[in-house]
């Protein structure tokens, strides 16, 4: 049985469908409607190029006492809204759920067709090109969202596909203790969640944690998950395969991969089992709901 996951099974599939001539899904074509708010590369760029638009911010609250909070990011042409109906039935009472929207912004795989995309996305692979300035705009914007958490909760960022790519680069922008820009990276996030996703701006990872003590220890004591399945035709299970690695030899030694016999692209109780086992563990959940 399949989760009810509203639409991951579509994210990125249409990109297939229009490099053979088909048209745009529905997942692709989907659009929300956007915020007052606006975020110009919050990280700090003095000559932010442009500025991005974030859509509505679902919070599920915490069943029991509140000792973490997560911010977890859909995958492309998705919302926050979809994935904060299937984390509101994990069996996690103590952690708080943000799920924020991304822009609608042109995005290359499509044609520049415009979506909801955390980063601008022409090829998932290493020689690919990286949209360093959305990638730090979406990490800018996570970080954002986790500051005004009280200090005693610990911080934790997740998501699907694109949003599971958004949810390790900020990770690593941790671990650095800098966005890719240069500016400081402002949190402490305790754990990272990727699932069926990829590790943006990989060629220069090693350099940027090696070229310090400090980002050495963060990367060594940061727990992380990659979950991905053999089946999954979207993002490629060697990407996953290969993004483990990355960090693995990077100087990330908590690394924990996952893998999924038939998987594709969409997550099931299995995986998401997994997840909250995991996360009640490297976050030292106590379960309690009182």
């Amino acid at each position: 049985m399949l989760l009810p996951l509203p639409r991951a099974p579509g994210e990125l599939v249409s990109a297939v469908f229009l490099a053979r001539g088909g048209g745009l899904s529905r997942a692709a074509l989907h659009t929300v409607e956007m915020s007052h708010g606006s975020s110009s590369v919050a990280s700090g760029t003095r000559t932010a190029r442009k500025t991005f638009e974030f859509g509505r911010t679902h919070v599920v609250r915490p069943k029991g006492r509140h000792e973490a909070t997560i911010v977890w990011l859909h995958g492309l042409g998705d919302n926050g809204s979809s994935w904060s109906q299937l984390l509101e039935t994990l069996p996690l009472p103590n952690i708080k759920w943000i799920c924020p929207t991304a822009p609608t912004r042109p995005v290359a795989v499509f044609g520049g067709f415009p979506c909801t995309a955390w980063f601008d996305v022409g090829d998932i692979s290493e020689e690919g090109p990286d949209d360093v300035e959305g990638l730090d705009a979406s990490a800018a914007h996570v970080a954002n969202l986790l500051s005004t958490e009280p200090a005693d909760i610990k911080l934790g960022v997740g998501g699907f596909s694109m949003g599971a790519a958004t949810a390790l680069y900020s990770a690593t922008c941790h671990a650095h203790g800098k966005y890719g820009n240069g500016n400081p990276y402002p949190v402490n996030i305790c754990a990272a969640v990727g699932l069926s996703g990829w590790l943006p701006c990989s060629r220069s990872l090693k350099n940027k944690i090696e070229g310090s003590q400090e980002s050495a220890r963060r990367a060594a004591s940061l727990p992380l998950l990659l979950c991905h399945g053999r089946g999954d035709d979207v993002v490629q299970y060697k990407h996953g395969e290969k993004s483990a690695e990355v960090l693995t030899s990077t100087g990330f030694r908590n690394v924990t991969f996952k893998t999924y016999n038939g998987l594709g692209h969409y997550t099931i109780p299995e995986e998401m089992d997994d997840v909250c086992k995991w996360l009640t563990a490297s976050l030292g959940l106590d379960g309690s709901r009182s």
